[in-house]
């Protein structure tokens, strides 16, 4: 149901602009149009390793699942003329190999499959449109979105991304400076095939005022300015109705040392405060410096909450833009401290192009109702992409983490396997 006068207009937009670009198509049009076709074959294994069978009939013991996706993108190019006009097309498609089990057997939620009542459905699928017009350098969009920008970003962490409807105008007009502005009325998840309106993260947030509200418009503002070629300084403004407004400021710098070696410094901070009867109230700092010396990279990062509530962001699958949010935590709690350690390994370095590894270690503490609250995450990833013959192109990924809090959260190990392939179609 279309609630508001924009909504309306979004999907209008988006259905006028599909059925009229064929009647203006010129050469440009289908010569700079790119179509690609992504195979990820995915397999997510959570297991709870606190023991709540005492407490709990309907305790979850482990997530276990495994779903091939199918991603068309497809994305033209633009008509001739002062304005251009294009359209941008996403197929997804998510099939069920292994899932099932029920009450306290249930293997469902991992994110990779929709959860029905019983159980997961065989498959699922949606296609998104987007309109879109090009006037000199400036690009507005409008009907299926995925940002990705110090206000908002859609995961694509599972099967099938997540997706927003609204609009969006970039604008590069002045040299240097990228200008990003947009209107989200409503979240299609990762895992579903239904947008909805949009509600708030709050695991261990303490955040209220949110009993039975949602909202359907969320609305950002903001630009990036490269102040130097190695300095680049980013504000955000966005407002989640009747939930939170928030400035977001990002100051990256990277210091070139010598050869294959640089010095990245990435800082942080964002104020959000409360809008409709929420109790929004939260300063959160960030800072990651990163030593990079030919294929090794090495890396610190500290967070800080403070104010009434924890770090207040769309709820759904959306990723945070904090420096310690990771596979499995956020390190976003009320009055949470926490620190990084990273380490990451590109093989290229030593004749294995294509061969990657990360690991991290992240700590937390000082949060929950006696600021006695500790928690802990281990990651580990393995990627290998391969460079030539009959498998070039095919990357495979293993993502591994362990997460440990004496609170109410959940204590998991979890592992991941995914196998991709795109597959150029134009």
């Amino acid at each position: 149901m279309l609630k508001t006068p924009i909504a309306r207009g979004v999907a209008l937009a988006t259905l006028g602009a599909t059925l009229a670009i064929p009647s203006m198509a010129q050469a440009a049009f289908f010569e700079d149009t790119k179509a690609s076709l992504e195979l990820r074959n995915f397999y997510f294994n959570r297991d709870y390793r606190q023991d709540n069978s005492a407490t709990s009939t309907t305790f979850q013991s482990k997530q276990d699942e495994w779903a091939q996706g199918f991603l068309l993108r497809v994305e033209s190019g633009y008509t001739e003329g002062p304005v251009g006009f294009g359209v941008d097309a996403l197929g997804l498609l998510g099939v069920k190999l292994d899932s099932g089990g029920s009450g306290v057997d249930r293997r469902t939620g991992t994110g990779l499959l929709p959860v029905g009542a019983s159980g997961a459905p065989d498959d699922y699928s949606e296609l998104g449109l987007t309109a879109k017009a090009k006037i000199s350098k400036s690009v507005l969009k409008v009907g299926t979105l995925q940002l990705k920008n110090p206000a908002i970003a859609t995961s694509d962490s599972r099967l099938l991304p997540a997706a927003m409807r609204g609009a969006q105008l970039v604008s590069n007009e002045i040299d240097g400076l990228t200008l990003d502005l947009g209107y989200i009325d409503q979240i299609n998840d990762r895992n579903s095939t239904n947008y909805e309106d949009m509600g708030v993260n709050t695991a261990g947030k303490g955040i209220t005022g949110i009993t039975n509200v949602e909202s359907d418009e969320f609305v950002y503002l903001g630009g990036t300015y490269k102040v130097t070629k190695d300095l680049s300084a980013s504000y955000y403004y966005s407002n989640l109705e009747e939930f939170y407004k928030q400035h977001a400021l990002n100051l990256v710098h990277v210091l070139p040392i010598s050869e294959g070696q640089s010095l990245k410094t990435d800082l942080r901070y964002q104020r959000s405060t409360d809008d409709g009867n929420t109790n929004v109230d939260n300063k959160a700092f960030g800072a990651m410096v990163t030593y990079s010396l030919s294929g090794h990279s090495f890396g610190l990062g500290y967070q800080k909450m403070s104010g009434d509530t924890g770090f207040a962001y769309v709820g759904g699958n959306i990723d945070p833009f904090l420096v310690n949010y990771v596979q499995i935590g956020d390190f976003a709690q009320a009055d949470e401290k926490s620190w990084q350690a990273r380490y990451d390994f590109n093989f290229a370095s030593i004749g294995i192009p294509g061969l990657t590894f990360m690991t991290r270690y992240l700590s937390g503490e000082d949060f929950g109702a006696n600021g006695d609250g500790k928690e802990w995450e281990r990651d580990t990833d393995i990627g290998y992409t391969f460079q030539e013959g009959a498998l070039k192109n095919l990357n495979l990924k293993w993502r591994n983490a362990t997460f440990r809090s004496n609170g109410a959260g959940n204590d998991m190990d979890e592992n991941r396997l995914i196998v991709s392939y795109t597959i150029p179609l134009m």
